[in-house]
Protein backbone atom coordinates (compact mmCIF):
# COMPACT_ATOMS: atom_id res chain seq x y z
CA UNK A 1 0.00 0.00 0.00
CA UNK A 2 1.75 3.51 -1.19
CA UNK A 3 1.97 5.83 1.33
CA UNK A 4 0.83 9.46 0.82
CA UNK A 5 4.06 11.73 -0.30
CA UNK A 6 4.55 14.88 1.94
CA UNK A 7 4.34 18.27 0.05
CA UNK A 8 7.08 20.52 0.28
CA UNK A 9 6.36 24.37 0.58
CA UNK A 10 7.60 26.51 -2.85
CA UNK A 11 10.50 28.42 -1.74
CA UNK A 12 8.76 31.63 -3.68
CA UNK A 13 6.17 31.03 -1.48
CA UNK A 14 8.24 31.72 2.26
CA UNK A 15 8.53 34.72 3.75
CA UNK A 16 11.61 35.95 4.85
CA UNK A 17 11.79 37.58 7.95
CA UNK A 18 14.76 38.95 7.66
CA UNK A 19 14.51 40.32 4.84
CA UNK A 20 11.10 42.22 5.36
CA UNK A 21 12.94 43.74 9.05
CA UNK A 22 15.88 44.74 6.44
CA UNK A 23 13.21 46.60 4.30
CA UNK A 24 11.69 48.30 7.68
CA UNK A 25 14.44 49.28 8.91
CA UNK A 26 15.61 51.10 5.62
CA UNK A 27 12.39 53.12 5.26
CA UNK A 28 12.92 54.38 8.83
CA UNK A 29 16.71 55.30 8.01
CA UNK A 30 15.40 57.03 5.18
CA UNK A 31 13.11 59.08 7.19
CA UNK A 32 15.69 59.87 9.64
CA UNK A 33 17.63 61.08 6.81
CA UNK A 34 15.58 63.22 5.72
CA UNK A 35 15.00 64.27 8.87
CA UNK A 36 18.09 65.32 9.34
CA UNK A 37 18.63 66.84 6.50
CA UNK A 38 16.02 69.28 7.19
CA UNK A 39 17.43 69.85 10.62
CA UNK A 40 20.84 70.60 9.32
CA UNK A 41 19.23 72.81 6.18
CA UNK A 42 17.40 75.02 8.93
CA UNK A 43 20.85 74.88 11.69
CA UNK A 44 22.53 76.57 8.55
CA UNK A 45 20.39 79.16 7.59
CA UNK A 46 18.89 80.03 11.43
CA UNK A 47 20.65 83.29 11.19
CA UNK A 48 18.50 83.78 7.78
CA UNK A 49 15.37 83.06 9.36
CA UNK A 50 15.67 85.17 12.05
CA UNK A 51 16.47 87.95 10.18
CA UNK A 52 14.00 87.62 7.42
CA UNK A 53 11.50 86.55 10.65
CA UNK A 54 12.20 90.30 12.35
CA UNK A 55 12.32 91.93 9.30
CA UNK A 56 8.85 91.09 8.04
CA UNK A 57 7.63 91.71 11.48
CA UNK A 58 9.06 95.43 11.00
CA UNK A 59 7.44 95.84 7.82
CA UNK A 60 3.98 94.38 8.86
CA UNK A 61 4.32 97.03 11.78
CA UNK A 62 5.12 99.63 9.55
CA UNK A 63 2.34 99.05 7.56
CA UNK A 64 -0.16 99.08 10.21
CA UNK A 65 0.78 102.34 11.29
CA UNK A 66 0.87 104.41 8.31
CA UNK A 67 -1.35 102.45 5.95
CA UNK A 68 -5.02 103.05 6.69
CA UNK A 69 -7.21 100.04 7.96
CA UNK A 70 -10.17 99.34 6.26
CA UNK A 71 -13.58 99.48 8.54
CA UNK A 72 -16.88 97.66 7.47
CA UNK A 73 -20.29 98.11 8.58
CA UNK A 74 -23.36 96.19 8.56
CA UNK A 75 -26.93 96.59 7.56
CA UNK A 76 -29.48 93.83 8.23
CA UNK A 77 -32.82 94.42 5.75
CA UNK A 78 -36.15 92.68 5.19
CA UNK A 79 -37.04 93.41 1.59
CA UNK A 80 -40.89 92.60 0.90
CA UNK A 81 -41.03 88.90 -0.92
CA UNK A 82 -44.05 87.25 -2.03
CA UNK A 83 -43.89 83.98 0.35
CA UNK A 84 -45.74 86.71 2.80
CA UNK A 85 -49.03 87.40 0.51
CA UNK A 86 -47.48 90.85 -1.21
CA UNK A 87 -47.67 91.29 -5.08
CA UNK A 88 -44.23 92.22 -5.26
CA UNK A 89 -41.19 91.37 -4.53
CA UNK A 90 -38.12 93.19 -3.92
CA UNK A 91 -35.37 90.80 -3.30
CA UNK A 92 -34.12 90.71 -6.94
CA UNK A 93 -34.40 94.67 -6.55
CA UNK A 94 -31.99 94.80 -3.70
CA UNK A 95 -29.47 92.52 -5.31
CA UNK A 96 -29.58 94.26 -8.91
CA UNK A 97 -29.44 97.95 -6.85
CA UNK A 98 -26.16 97.12 -5.04
CA UNK A 99 -25.01 95.26 -8.13
CA UNK A 100 -25.19 98.97 -9.93
CA UNK A 101 -23.99 101.00 -7.16
CA UNK A 102 -20.56 98.97 -6.97
CA UNK A 103 -20.54 99.34 -10.70
CA UNK A 104 -20.60 102.86 -10.34
CA UNK A 105 -17.92 102.87 -7.34
CA UNK A 106 -15.42 101.02 -9.75
CA UNK A 107 -16.40 103.21 -12.16
CA UNK A 108 -15.39 106.19 -10.31
CA UNK A 109 -19.07 108.49 -11.62
CA UNK A 110 -18.32 111.17 -9.89
CA UNK A 111 -21.85 112.57 -11.15
CA UNK A 112 -23.56 109.39 -9.33
CA UNK A 113 -21.73 110.56 -6.32
CA UNK A 114 -22.56 114.00 -6.86
CA UNK A 115 -26.39 112.92 -6.92
CA UNK A 116 -26.10 110.88 -3.69
CA UNK A 117 -24.27 113.77 -1.56
CA UNK A 118 -20.95 111.76 -1.64
CA UNK A 119 -17.63 113.20 -2.04
CA UNK A 120 -15.73 110.84 -4.47
CA UNK A 121 -12.72 111.63 -3.74
CA UNK A 122 -13.57 110.13 -0.20
CA UNK A 123 -14.71 107.09 -1.83
CA UNK A 124 -11.53 105.55 -2.50
CA UNK A 125 -11.47 102.06 -1.16
CA UNK A 126 -15.65 102.09 -0.55
CA UNK A 127 -17.15 99.19 -1.38
CA UNK A 128 -20.85 97.57 -1.10
CA UNK A 129 -22.18 93.95 -1.10
CA UNK A 130 -25.18 92.12 -0.21
CA UNK A 131 -25.58 88.59 1.06
CA UNK A 132 -28.64 86.58 2.83
CA UNK A 133 -28.28 86.39 6.50
CA UNK A 134 -27.30 83.36 7.32
CA UNK A 135 -27.79 81.38 10.92
CA UNK A 136 -26.51 78.60 12.36
CA UNK A 137 -26.27 75.42 10.30
CA UNK A 138 -26.24 72.84 13.62
CA UNK A 139 -29.40 74.32 15.11
CA UNK A 140 -30.59 73.80 11.49
CA UNK A 141 -30.13 70.42 11.49
CA UNK A 142 -31.39 69.78 14.89
CA UNK A 143 -34.64 71.30 13.96
CA UNK A 144 -34.90 68.96 11.01
CA UNK A 145 -34.32 66.39 12.84
CA UNK A 146 -37.27 66.93 15.53
CA UNK A 147 -39.41 68.00 12.49
CA UNK A 148 -38.65 64.37 10.47
CA UNK A 149 -39.61 62.74 13.99
CA UNK A 150 -42.92 64.36 14.72
CA UNK A 151 -44.04 63.68 11.12
CA UNK A 152 -43.86 59.99 12.04
CA UNK A 153 -46.99 60.78 14.19
CA UNK A 154 -48.91 62.27 12.29
CA UNK A 155 -48.93 58.88 9.41
CA UNK A 156 -51.03 60.64 6.18
CA UNK A 157 -52.71 63.20 8.11
CA UNK A 158 -53.81 66.34 6.40
CA UNK A 159 -51.27 68.65 8.89
CA UNK A 160 -48.59 67.04 7.40
CA UNK A 161 -48.94 69.63 4.17
CA UNK A 162 -49.08 72.87 7.35
CA UNK A 163 -45.89 71.21 8.71
CA UNK A 164 -43.86 71.41 5.50
CA UNK A 165 -45.17 74.41 4.70
CA UNK A 166 -44.28 76.34 8.01
CA UNK A 167 -40.83 74.19 7.76
CA UNK A 168 -40.33 76.00 4.44
CA UNK A 169 -41.13 79.06 5.60
CA UNK A 170 -38.92 78.91 8.69
CA UNK A 171 -35.60 77.62 6.29
CA UNK A 172 -36.30 80.21 3.34
CA UNK A 173 -35.65 83.92 5.33
CA UNK A 174 -35.54 86.78 3.28
CA UNK A 175 -33.61 89.06 5.88
CA UNK A 176 -30.56 89.86 4.18
CA UNK A 177 -26.94 91.42 5.02
CA UNK A 178 -25.79 94.92 3.29
CA UNK A 179 -21.98 95.46 4.25
CA UNK A 180 -19.94 98.42 3.98
CA UNK A 181 -16.45 98.25 3.64
CA UNK A 182 -14.40 101.77 3.82
CA UNK A 183 -10.88 103.49 4.75
CA UNK A 184 -11.00 105.08 8.37
CA UNK A 185 -10.89 108.57 6.84
CA UNK A 186 -14.37 108.28 4.69
CA UNK A 187 -17.50 109.37 6.93
CA UNK A 188 -18.50 105.69 6.54
CA UNK A 189 -21.85 105.72 8.45
CA UNK A 190 -23.11 108.65 6.34
CA UNK A 191 -22.06 107.62 3.59
CA UNK A 192 -24.28 104.50 4.14
CA UNK A 193 -27.01 106.42 5.46
CA UNK A 194 -27.41 107.94 2.08
CA UNK A 195 -27.19 105.13 -0.32
CA UNK A 196 -29.68 103.41 1.65
CA UNK A 197 -31.91 106.21 1.49
CA UNK A 198 -31.32 105.89 -2.69
CA UNK A 199 -32.10 102.41 -2.55
CA UNK A 200 -35.47 102.99 -1.05
CA UNK A 201 -36.20 106.31 -3.04
CA UNK A 202 -37.60 103.85 -6.28
CA UNK A 203 -40.90 105.75 -7.25
CA UNK A 204 -42.19 102.64 -8.66
CA UNK A 205 -42.04 100.45 -5.56
CA UNK A 206 -42.99 103.83 -3.52
CA UNK A 207 -46.45 104.04 -5.28
CA UNK A 208 -46.78 100.37 -4.97
CA UNK A 209 -46.28 100.97 -1.36
CA UNK A 210 -48.84 103.74 -0.77
CA UNK A 211 -51.43 102.18 -2.81
CA UNK A 212 -51.05 99.35 -0.45
CA UNK A 213 -51.08 101.15 2.46
CA UNK A 214 -54.67 102.92 1.13
CA UNK A 215 -56.28 99.13 0.49
CA UNK A 216 -55.12 98.12 4.26
CA UNK A 217 -56.81 101.63 5.45
CA UNK A 218 -59.54 101.02 3.83
CA UNK A 219 -59.54 97.39 4.68
CA UNK A 220 -59.32 98.46 8.54
CA UNK A 221 -62.15 100.86 8.37
CA UNK A 222 -64.20 98.10 6.80
CA UNK A 223 -63.32 95.74 9.22
CA UNK A 224 -64.28 98.24 12.13
CA UNK A 225 -67.54 99.07 10.65
CA UNK A 226 -68.50 95.24 10.63
CA UNK A 227 -67.23 94.62 14.02
CA UNK A 228 -69.37 97.54 15.58
CA UNK A 229 -72.37 96.16 13.06
CA UNK A 230 -71.78 92.67 15.44
CA UNK A 231 -71.29 94.14 18.17
CA UNK A 232 -74.91 95.50 17.96
CA UNK A 233 -76.11 92.48 16.84
CA UNK A 234 -74.84 90.67 19.67
CA UNK A 235 -76.12 93.26 22.50
CA UNK A 236 -79.75 93.22 20.73
CA UNK A 237 -79.50 89.19 21.07
CA UNK A 238 -78.71 90.09 24.89
CA UNK A 239 -81.48 92.45 25.50
CA UNK A 240 -83.95 89.79 23.41
CA UNK A 241 -83.22 86.71 25.74
CA UNK A 242 -83.71 88.86 28.81
CA UNK A 243 -87.41 90.28 27.13
CA UNK A 244 -88.72 86.85 25.49
CA UNK A 245 -88.12 83.07 25.77
CA UNK A 246 -85.99 82.02 22.20
CA UNK A 247 -87.40 79.45 20.71
CA UNK A 248 -84.13 77.69 19.77
CA UNK A 249 -81.13 77.46 22.38
CA UNK A 250 -78.37 80.36 20.54
CA UNK A 251 -80.73 81.43 18.36
CA UNK A 252 -82.90 84.77 17.45
CA UNK A 253 -85.83 85.12 15.99
CA UNK A 254 -86.19 88.45 14.17
CA UNK A 255 -89.03 90.12 13.38
CA UNK A 256 -88.82 88.61 9.84
CA UNK A 257 -88.57 85.64 11.36
CA UNK A 258 -84.88 85.12 10.00
CA UNK A 259 -82.57 83.42 12.31
CA UNK A 260 -79.02 84.76 14.04
CA UNK A 261 -76.39 82.16 14.35
CA UNK A 262 -74.46 83.76 17.28
CA UNK A 263 -71.12 81.48 17.10
CA UNK A 264 -70.56 82.15 13.95
CA UNK A 265 -70.94 85.96 15.05
CA UNK A 266 -68.33 85.38 17.53
CA UNK A 267 -65.85 83.42 14.84
CA UNK A 268 -66.35 86.31 12.70
CA UNK A 269 -66.14 89.02 15.04
CA UNK A 270 -62.60 87.20 15.78
CA UNK A 271 -61.54 86.51 12.28
CA UNK A 272 -62.35 90.58 11.69
CA UNK A 273 -59.67 91.29 14.65
CA UNK A 274 -57.07 89.39 13.60
CA UNK A 275 -57.17 90.38 9.73
CA UNK A 276 -57.16 94.35 11.36
CA UNK A 277 -53.90 93.06 13.25
CA UNK A 278 -52.22 91.51 10.59
CA UNK A 279 -53.13 95.25 7.99
CA UNK A 280 -51.86 97.05 10.95
CA UNK A 281 -48.37 95.20 11.27
CA UNK A 282 -48.06 95.44 7.43
CA UNK A 283 -48.62 99.14 7.72
CA UNK A 284 -45.98 99.39 10.16
CA UNK A 285 -43.64 96.92 8.65
CA UNK A 286 -44.02 98.24 4.82
CA UNK A 287 -43.17 101.77 5.01
CA UNK A 288 -40.06 101.24 2.62
CA UNK A 289 -39.60 99.00 -0.50
CA UNK A 290 -36.34 97.52 1.66
CA UNK A 291 -36.74 97.57 5.05
CA UNK A 292 -34.06 98.02 7.97
CA UNK A 293 -33.85 95.77 11.18
CA UNK A 294 -30.84 96.75 11.95
CA UNK A 295 -28.21 99.51 11.43
CA UNK A 296 -24.61 99.01 12.52
CA UNK A 297 -21.85 101.10 13.67
CA UNK A 298 -18.61 100.98 11.88
CA UNK A 299 -15.96 99.19 13.38
CA UNK A 300 -12.25 97.32 12.25
CA UNK A 301 -11.66 94.48 9.85
CA UNK A 302 -10.79 91.82 11.72
CA UNK A 303 -8.99 90.15 9.15
CA UNK A 304 -7.51 86.13 9.68
CA UNK A 305 -4.15 85.43 11.44
CA UNK A 306 -2.44 84.47 8.30
CA UNK A 307 -3.96 87.37 7.14
CA UNK A 308 -2.58 90.09 9.26
CA UNK A 309 0.27 92.15 8.36
CA UNK A 310 2.84 91.12 11.31
CA UNK A 311 2.26 87.45 10.80
CA UNK A 312 1.73 87.55 6.65
CA UNK A 313 5.33 89.42 5.32
CA UNK A 314 7.50 87.14 8.27
CA UNK A 315 5.97 83.93 6.63
CA UNK A 316 6.04 85.74 3.06
CA UNK A 317 9.86 86.34 3.10
CA UNK A 318 10.87 83.26 5.05
CA UNK A 319 8.49 81.18 1.86
CA UNK A 320 10.70 83.49 -0.48
CA UNK A 321 14.13 82.15 0.77
CA UNK A 322 12.99 78.53 0.68
CA UNK A 323 11.84 78.67 -2.32
CA UNK A 324 15.23 80.51 -4.10
CA UNK A 325 17.05 77.63 -1.77
CA UNK A 326 14.98 74.95 -3.84
CA UNK A 327 15.58 76.20 -7.19
CA UNK A 328 19.70 76.70 -6.25
CA UNK A 329 19.66 73.45 -4.83
CA UNK A 330 17.59 71.92 -8.20
CA UNK A 331 20.30 73.71 -10.17
CA UNK A 332 23.20 72.39 -8.58
CA UNK A 333 21.81 68.92 -8.86
CA UNK A 334 21.15 69.08 -12.14
CA UNK A 335 24.78 70.67 -13.27
CA UNK A 336 25.63 67.34 -11.51
CA UNK A 337 24.02 65.37 -13.58
CA UNK A 338 25.50 67.03 -16.72
CA UNK A 339 28.43 66.56 -15.40
CA UNK A 340 28.35 62.80 -14.97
Amino acid sequence: MSTPESTKPDPSDEIDLGQLFKLIGKGFQNVFRAFLFVYLYFKRNIFWFVGLGFLGILTGYLLNQFVEEKQKLEVIVSPISDDTHYLFDTRVYLYDIVGEIQSEIKAKDTAFFRSLGLDAGKMKGFEIEVAPLRYQEEAMLEDQSGTLEALKDFGNSAAISDILQSEFRKRTKKDQRITFYFKETTPGKEYAEKIMAYINSNGYYQQLLQIQANNAEKRIQRNDSLYGQIDMLIENYSEKMTREQTGSQGHLTLENQESLDVPSLFQLKNELTEDTELKKLELQMNRDPITIVNFGNPHKLDKPLLQKDIVFFPLSFMALFLLISLIRYLNRKATELKVQ
